[in-house]
């Protein structure tokens, strides 16, 4: 059976020469005759990979020498509460609610102190990013927290918050090294990376070093707290090794394909036909603000439930799989990361646009 075109928006698509490298290492990791998948993580071997995949990722992202970086467990939602106990020393901070996942972040930091909401877009549908030029920020605010790509409702931050002056922590786990960013611009930035850069089970963090204390909230498990991973190099536990590995492909992959400027180039030009399609469409129609569009998440609709439904199906049975909306919204959704090829988006403009002929 050929590969399928797989708009999912995570566990998502891989690029299939990391993956074919991988499989061809399955058995045999550079003759020293076991997977990396079995591999103890105290191992020399193990050490070179893991060290050789920081090293990479902190040259693609330009990440400064005060700052650590973490490859660690738990997804997402385990950073929606290690966030608040290790940065909240004030029991204050301010979240800016742009989705259902920074929604969750800021209800999960209300359980440790004062989690204030000082923006939102939830009034339309989480469509638009607010205006974040002069928010209320609490003078007492440990930090202010953004998800930055809104993968279930395809919405970007295109400028950062002012945040005046305090800690801005973001959620990038849906555009992560999708386009150069300024680490120094946030006090912390993490994300899963099952989006953009390996299979699910690693979440990395990047964390500035004057974050980073043993004075955590009252009950932070040791293996919450930063500094227990950072002192560790990431080995306090046993790491997911195999992701972690992957991940280590994918940077090589990146670094390959010209880093992260050109990955920057090819994801607008990758957008640009599926956008330039749906503002052309009489059938199919983007849900989102023009200006607060994603780069990887496409939210797309038609103006029935039944052609939606139809569209879904037939699309599947054409080789284009998972653009089936999030539960929470409906409709369709083109997630189209990194190592989703422009041939693709092209093909599934392609079926669009017959299908629109089709349901005249």
């Amino acid at each position: 059976m050929s590969r399928v075109y797989n708009f999912s928006a995570g566990p998502a698509v891989l690029p299939e020469e990391v993956l074919r490298e991988a499989a061809d290492e399955m058995m045999d990791y550079r003759g020293c005759g076991m997977s990396v998948m079995e591999m103890s993580h105290r191992s020399k071997v193990y050490d070179e990979i893991i060290k050789t995949a920081e090293a990479d990722f902190r040259s693609l992202l330009g990440v400064p020498d005060n700052y650590k970086v973490l490859f660690l467990q738990g997804g997402a939602h385990l950073q929606f509460a290690a966030i608040p106990m290790n940065l909240m020393k004030n029991k204050v901070a301010d979240y800016i609610v742009t989705g259902q996942w920074a929604k969750k972040a800021w209800k999960e930091a209300s359980l440790y102190g004062t989690a204030n909401k000082i923006a939102s877009s939830e009034d339309k549908m989480f469509s638009y990013i607010p205006d974040c030029s002069d928010l209320p920020i609490s003078p007492d605010a440990d930090y202010v927290y953004i998800c930055e790509n809104n993968t279930i409702y395809g919405t970007k931050f295109k400028t950062l918050p002012n945040t005046k002056g305090k800690t801005l922590v973001s959620d990038v786990s849906s555009c992560f090294l999708s386009e150069p960013m300024d680490v120094t611009k946030y006090g912390l930035v993490y994300g899963g990376v099952q989006k953009n850069i390996g299979p699910a089970g690693v979440v990395i963090v990047v964390v500035r070093e004057d974050l980073i204390t043993d004075d955590c909230l009252p009950g932070t498990p040791t293996i919450m707290k930063y500094k227990t991973q950072a002192d560790a190099d990431s080995l306090y536990n046993t790491p997911p090794c195999y992701g972690i590995y992957i991940c280590g492909k994918v940077f090589k992959w990146i670094q390959k394909m010209g880093g992260l400027d050109a990955m920057k180039q090819i994801n607008e030009e990758k957008a640009k036909v599926l956008y330039d399609f749906l503002d052309e469409s009489s059938m199919f129609k983007g849900t989102v603000r023009r200006e607060d569009r994603s780069l990887m998440n496409v939210p797309f609709i038609t103006d029935s439930e039944e052609l939606n439904a139809k569209f879904i199906a037939e699309s599947k049975a054409a080789g284009f799989e998972n653009l089936k909306g999030h539960r929470s919204v409906g409709g369709m959704r083109a997630s189209i990361y990194n190592a989703m090829p422009i041939e693709g988006v092209k093909a599934l403009v392609d079926f669009m646009k017959k299908f629109e002929l089709e349901n005249k």
